[in-house]
């Protein structure tokens, strides 16, 4: 049994490309919807330490929300992040798959192919 999940934004190019290779394996994935369906504080800190990256290596930059609360500030602490990516969800940087290989931030998406169940 093939379990894939995609946190996905339709309207990002790296998350469409990412999609695609996950059916291309055959796999059709569960898809959340994370900007009408963010994660919980609890899943949020699970994704984050299963990537093994930082709470900081997660933010997204390029958005207006990062601007406006000045999260170019070396001043908050994880928590303060987490907060700020569960009140805004466009923070969070996608796409973020799930398999039981593990879990991965795909940027650039080629880097599912690491974690996907079948190969291409």
């Amino acid at each position: 049994m093939n379990n894939v999940t995609i946190y996905h934004n339709p309207a990002c190019g790296t998350s469409r490309n990412t999609l695609a290779l996950i059916r291309n394996c055959g796999t059709e994935p569960a898809i959340i919807y994370y900007l009408e369906t963010p994660p919980s504080r609890d899943e949020l800190v699970k994704l984050i330490a299963d990537m093994g990256i930082t709470v900081r290596g997660l933010l997204r930059k390029n958005v207006e929300p990062y601007e406006q609360q000045g999260l170019s500030d070396d001043i908050f602490t994880d928590e303060q992040l987490i907060g700020f990516m569960l009140r805004y969800p466009i923070l969070i940087n996608r796409p973020i798959v799930v398999t039981a290989i593990g879990t991965r931030l795909c940027r650039p998406s080629e880097v599912v192919l690491e974690i996907l169940p079948s190969a291409q």
